[in-house]
């Protein structure tokens, strides 16, 4: 009788269960790539208006980097030249920054969508709310990057490896959107989440992400140190969309593990 019950609520059973909710995954998989789409349009029609009102950007430009003076935080110019000694180093962080930043966080929340659906609208909802907040940031502080200040080098266009191109307006991306930077905030709450919510010993490696990403955006000159530090403060303020109860839910328990309750039933 024991082992039928192990049968009836053990791996047999979440077999049939996953087989049966293909369906279902699908459905919600579709549903969410079209969700995320929408907001996306809207966030890219917000940079769009944001880019209309870049009198100030370099303005605040030179008041963000006298502030990182201020602050005595390193100085990245200096630091970008050192890395420009070993090219590909630098090629390195060019293709890291335009190839990581989206199709990573796309492919984690499509993982977590599938096999961690509870845990999944927890992120959903931070990240939105981190872009939102992102978004206002772009249309209330239109802020030149490193790369279009003088003593600093557009990595990208240096190596034949720009993103955006020579032109500094147009186009679907806002050059002037840098403060905050999202390539920091959705690495650091990607691999929050993924340490949070996954068991593994090795989920501590996503550490490497957003730190990498960090180096990234100040080596290529796209971010500075402060557009870094605010997105994190903004993803601070964020968490508790993302520690929610319930985020846990849908782990699963050790293997061939089974509630005594069930058995004994």
């Amino acid at each position: 009788m024991g082992t039928q019950a192990l049968e009836r609520v053990g791996l047999g059973g979440e077999n049939e269960n996953r087989r049966s909710g293909t369906g279902p995954v699908v459905w919600r998989v579709v549903r969410e790539a079209v969700l995320l789409a929408t907001l996306f349009l809207v966030y890219t029609a917000g940079r769009q208006i944001a880019a209309k009102h870049t009198g100030s950007a370099f303005d605040h430009a030179h008041d963000v980097l006298a502030i990182q003076n201020w602050l005595h935080l390193p100085n990245e110019a200096s630091i970008q030249h050192a890395a420009l000694k070993l090219p590909h180093l630098v090629e390195g962080a060019n293709l890291y920054y335009a190839s990581v930043h989206a199709p990573l966080t796309a492919a984690v929340l499509l993982w977590l969508s599938i096999w961690r659906p509870k845990a999944y609208s927890h992120v959903r909802w931070t990240i939105v709310a981190l872009t939102g907040l992102a978004l206002a940031g772009h249309i209330i502080f239109p802020l030149a990057p490193p790369r279009m200040m003088p003593g600093f080098v557009d990595t990208g266009l240096a190596f034949g490896q720009s993103v955006y191109g020579v032109e500094r307006s147009g186009g679907m991306a806002n050059q002037f959107a840098a403060m905050p930077s999202l390539h920091v905030g959705w690495a650091a709450l990607i691999a929050l989440s993924m340490i949070l919510i996954t068991r593994t010993k090795w989920r501590w490696l996503w550490l490497a992400h957003p730190i990498i990403t960090f180096g990234v955006v100040v080596v290529t000159a796209n971010h500075y140190w402060l557009d870094g530090i605010v997105v994190l403060l903004l993803l601070a303020v964020t968490l508790p969309l993302l520690l929610r109860p319930g985020l846990h839910d849908d782990r699963p328990r050790a293997r061939n593990s089974v509630p005594p309750r069930r058995v004994l039933k």
